[in-house]
C-alpha cells in the first residue's frame, strides 16, 4: 500500500505577536518512538510555555493522540492533528513548542498560530510519497543490451545497476504496480530470451514522481 508521510525529521520556527513557536516533525514506526520524541523536545524546552504535540501511527491511523499541554481545549493539539489528517500522513508526530511573548493571541489566534507552527515543521521534514517498488533482476543476452537499456530509460523505467557475467543482469527498481509492465515489456524486446527474479520489495520516498534518499 502507498501512503504519505515525512522523509525525516524536520524543524523550523516563527515569531507569532512576540511568542516563539518551533515546529518540530518526524516520521515514526510506532506509538513508543513518538512518545520519546515527544519527551525529547520537552526535555529540552523544559522553560517552554507549551510543548504541544499530535501524532497518527498506524495504516489507517488507528492511533491518533494529541495534548494542548496548557493551552485552552481545542486550540493547540486538535488543530496540529487535523493538520497532520488533512495531509492524509501516516505515522507523523509533531510537535509545537512555544515560549510565550506577552501578548495574548485569542483562541482563534492560537488556532492559526499553532497550524503555522505545524506546518513549518511538515515544510521542514518534507512531505513524501511512500511507494512500494519490486527490485527485480533481468537477466539478459549480450546482444540484447543496448535495445532492452534505451526501452526501458525511455519509459522511466530505473536501472540501479548492471552486473556483467556469462549475461547482462539489469536491477530494475519499479513501483510494484508497474511489474507486469515491466516484464511485458522485457518480454517482447527479448522474444521471451531473458529470466527474472523478484529481488525484494522495498518502500521509497518519492517526491514529484523521482525517488530521494
Amino acid at each position: 500500500m502507498n501512503y504519505k508521510t515525512l522523509h525525516s525529521f524536520g524543524e523550523d520556527e516563527i515569531i507569532i505577536n512576540k511568542s516563539r513557536f518551533i515546529g518540530y516533525a518526524k516520521p515514526i514506526k510506532d506509538e513508543s518512538e513518538a512518545i520519546d520524541f515527544i519527551e525529547e523536545i520537552r526535555a529540552k524546552h523544559r522553560d517552554a510555555t507549551h510543548n504541544v504535540y499530535a501524532y497518527v501511527v498506524g495504516e489507517s491511523n488507528n492511533i491518533q493522540r494529541y495534548s494542548d499541554d496548557g493551552e485552552p481545549s481545542g486550540t493547540a493539539g486538535i488543530p496540529v492533528l487535523d493538520i497532520i489528517k488533512k495531509e492524509d500522513l501516516r505515522n507523523v508526530v509533531i510537535v509545537v513548542t512555544r515560549y510565550f511573548g506577552g501578548v495574548k493571541l485569542g483562541a482563534g489566534g492560537l488556532v492559526r498560530a499553532y497550524i503555522k507552527g505545524a506546518k513549518i515543521g511538515l515544510d521542514a521534514a518534507k512531505i513524501v510519497d511512500k511507494n512500494l517498488f519490486d527490485i527485480i533482476k533481468i537477466s539478459i543476452d549480450y546482444t540484447l543490451h543496448g535495445k532492452v537499456e534505451n526501452s526501458l530509460m525511455s519509459k522511466d523505467f530505473i536501472i540501479d545497476r548492471i552486473e556483467y557475467d556469462t549475461e547482462v543482469n539489469l536491477i530494475i527498481m519499479t513501483e510494484k504496480e508497474r511489474t507486469n509492465d515491466l516484464i511485458d515489456l522485457i518480454r517482447d524486446l527479448t522474444s521471451d530470451n531473458f529470466k527474472s527474479e523478484n529481488i525484494e520489495e522495498k518502500y521509497f520516498s518519492v517526491i514529484d514522481g523521482k525517488i530521494v534518499k
